[in-house]
C-alpha cells in the first residue's frame, strides 16, 4: 500500500516499512508517526521534501524529489540574499 498525496512528493510504502522510527526522528515538521510498528504519514501538507526520511530509511520506503520544495525555496533564497521565499505552497 502507498500513501502519497498531492502536496507535494512525498511518498511512502508502508509495505516495506520496518519500523525503525528513523523517519519520525529525522523529520523536522512531524510528519510521520509510526503506529502498530509502521510509519504513517500524519501531516502530510507539513512535508517541505527536504529528504531526510527518504536518506535515513534503510527499508527504501519513503521516496520524496528532493529539492523542488519549500526545502529547496528556503536554501536557494539563503544563498542568493532574498528576503522572501516562495515555494508555491502557500
Amino acid at each position: 500500500m502507498f500513501n502519497s498525496y498531492l502536496e507535494n512528493t512525498l511518498v511512502l510504502d508502508v509495505e516495506k516499512c520496518n519500523g525503525c522510527t528513523l523517519c519520525v526522528t529525522v523529520c523536522p515538521h512531524q510528519v510521520f508517526a509510526v503506529v502498530d510498528h509502521r510509519a504513517q504519514i500524519i501531516h502530510s501538507t507539513a512535508c517541505m521534501e527536504c529528504g531526510a526520511c527518504m536518506v535515513n530509511c534503510a527499508a527504501g520506503a519513503i521516496t520524496v524529489h528532493s529539492g523542488v520544495g519549500c526545502a529547496s525555496a528556503m536554501i536557494n533564497a539563503a544563498l542568493t540574499g532574498k528576503k522572501e521565499v516562495s515555494c508555491g505552497c502557500c
